[in-house]
């Protein structure tokens, strides 16, 4: 296996790391209620999936 020599520095090392990033997930309007939803993902208020009922949600009174 191989082995580096020398240390690698901190800033050589974290100058390799930059393109790594945590993005935000895109989020989108829910076409039923109007709520802020991920993509690919049921709506939480609602339980609509890209305009059809997916899961059935109990009202609370």
């Amino acid at each position: 296996m191989a082995h580096p020599k020398r240390k690698i520095s901190k800033t050589r090392r974290d100058k390799r790391r930059t393109h790594y990033k945590a993005s935000s997930t895109t989020m989108y309007n829910c076409s039923n209620c109007g709520n802020a939803v991920a993509y690919h993902r049921v709506c939480e208020e609602c339980g609509t999936y890209r305009g059809k009922q997916a899961i059935e949600k109990q009202v609370s009174a």
